[in-house]
């Protein structure tokens, strides 16, 4: 199916209908796919843009996966389903598309045993979702795809909306959960406290004065990591609209990327390539 899209290359999640499909939707999630040229299989990044669980920002998407390409990282874009999709149909969309690019991993040059997912906002929590709910990412119907596994070996989570209760962005928790969805239903999703020793190592960066998305999201999700000994790297910048993406205009801000950047390295130093 054509996608709006300016990828390289650009593939279906699902078959057929996905799973968990709203009534009367007409989206199709895709896979934007940016690899690098050599073929050499590398570690990898995933993206999911914010957009309040309501759209996807391409500044969040595209843009980010052109600066991981120049800093040695096949990535990839999630067009997951928004709103009036709700849970788990993202979850399911961003399980398949890690588990699509492991099944073509030789394909399109990527360790499948290496690859991050990188969140904003609404993303972010999409990201740290599958992060802590990837043994329930699996559809009702699943496939040979299905088979891989769905669990994320970093991630990065970029002002991400991650508690409820005081601190909660509930405009994403509508558009996910649904504006009736009840207060456990909601505080589910809090996933600062779905975080266990499983959660994988984890790059988080904020602003302090966020007024989109509190830093708090961030600080509390730390402090979760740290109670369950998940090795984890944070970076609050004192200032910054909610939304930077790459931050260009906010040259203190925009360090982010190159030590995102730094610390995969580090992350995925001992892994091994795969043979070829």
């Amino acid at each position: 199916m054509p996608h709006d899209s300016d990828a390289d290359i650009s593939v279906d999640l699902w078959p057929g209908t996905p799973p968990a499909q709203a009534a009367g939707e007409t989206f199709t999630p895709w896979l934007d796919v940016y690899p690098l040229a050599n073929g050499e299989q590398r570690p990898a990044v995933l993206i999911c843009p914010g957009g309040g669980y309501g759209g996807r920002a391409r500044h969040e998407g595209i843009d980010v996966a052109r600066a991981f390409n120049a800093a040695g990282f096949p990535a990839f874009v999630c067009q997951y389903r928004v709103s009036p999709n709700r849970h788990p149909a993202p979850l399911y969309d961003v399980a398949r598309a890690i588990r699509t690019i492991r099944a073509r991993a030789a394909e399109w040059g990527v360790n499948p045993h290496a690859i991050a997912v990188c969140g904003f906002s609404a993303g972010g929590h999409l990201t740290a979702s599958l992060g802590t709910l990837y043994r329930e990412s699996t559809p009702p119907t699943p496939d040979a795809i299905d088979a891989q596994n769905a669990r994320p070996d970093a991630l990065i989570l970029s002002y991400a909306v991650l508690a409820w209760g005081e601190f909660a962005h509930k405009g994403s928790f509508n558009n996910l959960l649904g504006p009736d969805a009840d207060e456990d239903a909601r505080a589910a999703m809090g996933l600062d406290s779905r975080v266990d020793e499983h959660t994988p190592p984890t790059f988080l960066w904020h602003t302090a004065d966020d007024a989109g998305v509190p830093v708090e999201n961030s600080l509390l999700f730390a402090t979760a990591l740290r109670r369950h000994r998940v090795p984890f790297a944070m970076h609050v910048a004192p200032h910054g609209r909610h939304g930077l993406g790459l931050a260009p205009d906010a040259p203190y801000v925009a360090r982010w990327h190159e030590l995102a950047c730094h610390w995969l390295r580090d992350t995925f130093a001992d892994v091994p390539t795969p043979p070829a």
